[in-house]
């Protein structure tokens, strides 16, 4: 039986240089990251009174009738459809949204309410990119990369976006919020209310992730997993919605500039004698069969393109 907890880890033994501390968090994180991609951290460096204000005014924003939340409908130009959207009658995944990039960005489209509403995202967005790059060095020690490596080899934040979510409740018949899949990009963080929903697939069993104060949940996503020749995986998470109440949460996602080049780094292959578990592929090419994913949902789950698309078979 699996362990039904997701490791919580304290960072602020890696702003405090407390050696002792960020060893101990290190083999924590290490493990997580090893055996499915999840954990949680706190003194993450985000204001919890920050998150809990932007999760109240999405609230408020999301209770506001359709035609109000279409004036912040996506500009079409937009690589992803930042602004105001919410998922297509058929999909099996029931929530609206609301996406930005990052802080002036021209593809934003920010509602005129509430009014404080845009200050705040802006403020979290910058918060979560910091504590994104805190995690992606500590993720980097952890893989034993030289110095400075991912954010060396990740260094522009322009790709970087956030979503707010809300989820239906769950009817009778249907509680899917968002289907089980992994992240595509490199580092995903996420702050979820106290409804829940959140779940991890760990050792064949799907585990809840319970909400607790101060908390954001970190998960490894594909790039990494990639990098490092599969000795970090990407976590295989869903939402499954709660009956008789809407669920919010807000998902920041680390990613990666388009046009990179993505593929098991010799510290993990040829270095230590180990075969390539993947063929390399530039990060747009995968973004757009992704999206491929959502626009043209495949009619059998074994035709979702995942990363597993570039498996190198023996």
């Amino acid at each position: 039986m699996a362990e039904p907890l997701i490791p919580t880890v304290d960072l602020s033994p890696f702003t405090k240089n407390d050696e002792d501390g960020k060893k101990k968090a290190m083999e924590v994180i290490t493990k997580a990251c090893s055996e499915y991609g999840f954990f949680q951290i706190v003194n993450h460096g985000v204001p919890i009174n920050l998150l809990q204000r932007a999760l109240e005014l999405s609230k408020v924003f999301f209770e506001y009738p359709s035609d109000e939340k279409l004036k912040s409908s996506p500009a079409s130009n937009a690589p992803l459809p930042a602004g105001y959207n919410t998922q297509p009658q058929q999909s099996p995944d029931k929530n609206e949204y609301l996406l930005m990039f990052p802080p002036g960005s021209t593809f934003n489209v920010f509602p005129q309410n509430p009014p404080d509403f845009k200050r705040v995202l802006e403020d979290v967005f910058s918060k979560l990119r910091e504590t994104g790059l805190l995690v992606e060095t500590i993720v980097n020690q952890c893989l034993g990369l030289p110095p400075n490596f991912l954010k060396e080899y990740n260094h522009d934040r322009s790709w970087d976006f956030m979503v707010a979510l809300r989820y239906f409740p769950a009817t009778e018949s249907e509680n899917n919020g968002l289907t089980e899949h992994e992240d595509s990009n490199c580092i995903s963080l996420v702050f979820q209310d106290e409804a829940g929903g959140l779940e991890v697939r760990k050792d064949g069993e799907w585990i809840p992730v319970i909400p607790a104060k101060g908390t954001l949940v970190v998960n490894i996503s594909d790039v990494i997993q990639v990098l490092s020749n599969n000795k970090f995986k990407s976590a295989t998470h869903r939402v499954v919605r709660p009956k008789g109440r809407s669920r919010y949460s807000f998902a920041f996602f680390y990613n990666l500039q388009g046009d990179k080049w993505v593929e098991p780094l010799p510290h993990f292959t040829k270095d230590i004698g180990e075969s390539p578990k993947y063929r390399g592929f530039q990060y747009s090419e995968y973004l757009q069969l992704r999206l491929r994913n959502k626009t043209h949902p495949p009619t059998t789950p074994e035709d979702e393109i995942r990363i597993t698309h570039y498996n190198i078979t023996s």
